[in-house]
């Protein structure tokens, strides 16, 4: 874990605690360390967890799937994020996504429950990285709330544009990449990938965007 310590400070959950605390608070939270193949499952829907996710290196997907297969994207996790962690704080709940390994990676797994039970020293990083992880809660609320909105649109069109707009708000550029696939990013916004592909080339054509792959401009005919 030690080449990690520089990841880890620069993370959300460990934001402003410095490495040697960070040292410790390991020993403290019970973490362990694995490694996953891309592909392999990390988590599954209806288990029960009490550890969270760290993701140190390589990339996974959130998502659910019903009983013929169906799939539905929720996010993409990135270096130095978590996941998880909300079913790990909801003590006797299950799962209700998967977590899947979209590359080969690494995951810190931490206890969930010695990060909410303030130690007998009350140290001020313990207070910090529950400070955090409540921030990471309402940041992942708000994205969820986020692809609610793109969701909601009522055309296939709609819901593109509504999600390329707040990834160009986000990058404050109109020239963008993004983390998915065509069928990647048809599962995330919940639409078919025929129909996804067939749209973004009537979008290209009437000049509302350019692409190649999963680089995007945004036109402004």
């Amino acid at each position: 874990m030690e080449n990690f310590l520089g990841i880890m400070r620069n993370s959300q959950l460990f934001s402003g605690i410095e490495e040697e605390e960070i040292r410790e608070m390991l020993v403290c939270l019970d973490a362990r360390q694995r490694q996953f193949q891309k592909g392999d499952l990390i988590f599954r829907t209806g288990e029960a967890t009490e550890v969270l996710g760290f993701l140190l290196t390589g990339t996974a997907f959130i998502f659910q799937e019903d009983f013929w297969g169906n799939r539905n994207i929720i996010s993409n996790i990135t270096q130095g994020q978590t996941f998880a962690e909300t079913f790990a704080c909801a003590p006797g709940s299950v799962l209700t996504v998967s977590v899947t390994a979209e590359s080969d990676c690494e995951v810190l797994f931490l206890n969930v429950r010695r990060i909410l039970t303030v130690c007998s020293a009350a140290c001020s990083h313990h207070s910090r990285i529950i400070r955090n992880l409540l921030s990471d809660l309402a940041a992942k609320n708000l994205a969820c709330n986020e692809k609610l909105a793109h969701m909601a649109q009522r055309t296939t069109r709609a819901k593109l544009l509504s999600y390329f707009s707040s990834v160009a708000q986000k990058n404050n550029n109109f020239e963008f990449d993004i983390p998915f696939s065509r069928q990647q990013m048809a599962d995330y916004l919940s639409v078919e990938r025929s129909g996804l592909s067939l749209e973004l080339s009537r979008m290209k054509r009437d000049g509302l965007i350019d692409y190649h792959k999963n680089h995007f401009v945004l036109r402004r005919k």
